[in-house]
């Protein structure tokens, strides 16, 4: 397992669920923004990560998702394909869509839950919406806290809004997505570490 984590890697890293998974993939699972939406798909920040992290990564990103089509097809698009992390990435189509908050947790909730029982870890995404106080941060921890997910807070800072990172002010262009991998790259190549030395002492162990 080749790893080339970035400089700013820190070796510290708050316990993850399933850290011993015996699965074999690691997924991107969101909205347009996993997609790519407006850029090429080499271009996403999937396949940078992929190249950062020297593994590959499936990109399980749909246009337009809620968390309501995620449950849709999370069996296929992610359970099926024998994860061991998973990069969950939804909400925001939620928010434009009007979806109530405490609908949007309870579905978000629900696909972080079977991605755990499934035995993979999760990396949650946290997107922040609000212009002055944003109440979607609240259920982003406490979801990450109850399922022993890695929380990556305000994935999308500096980024949203930005006519110089993004096509229309929300998507990301290719500049957006490079920051977006650097971003996931720092805090989970510690994981994947982390979850390499724990199958390392099974070995010698057994």
């Amino acid at each position: 397992m080749a790893l080339t984590p970035s400089p700013a890697c820190s070796n510290r890293q708050a316990p993850i669920a399933n850290i011993d998974s015996r699965g074999t993939s690691i997924v991107c699972f969101g909205d347009s923004i996993t997609a790519g939406y407006g850029i090429a798909p080499e271009q996403a920040f999937p396949s940078l990560l992929s190249r950062q992290i020297g593994l590959p990564v499936i990109n399980a990103g749909r246009d337009g998702d809620t968390t309501v089509d995620a449950l849709a097809r999370i069996d296929r698009d992610v359970l099926q394909r024998d994860p061991r992390l998973v990069v969950v990435e939804f909400g925001g189509n939620d928010f434009r869509r009007n979806v109530e908050k405490e609908e949007t947790f309870r579905n978000l909730d629900r696909i972080v839950a079977r991605i755990k029982r499934h035995g993979a870890m999760v990396v949650l995404l946290e997107i922040r919406i609000g212009l002055l106080r944003d109440e979607y941060i609240e259920g982003y921890r406490r979801i990450a806290k109850t399922h022993g997910a890695l929380l990556i807070p305000n994935f999308m800072g500096g980024i949203l809004g930005s006519a110089k990172l993004t096509i229309d002010g929300i998507h990301p262009n290719e500049a957006g997505h490079r920051i977006i991998a650097e971003r996931l790259s720092e805090k989970i190549v510690p994981v994947l570490r982390a979850a390499e030395e724990h199958r390392a002492r099974n070995i010698l162990s057994s």
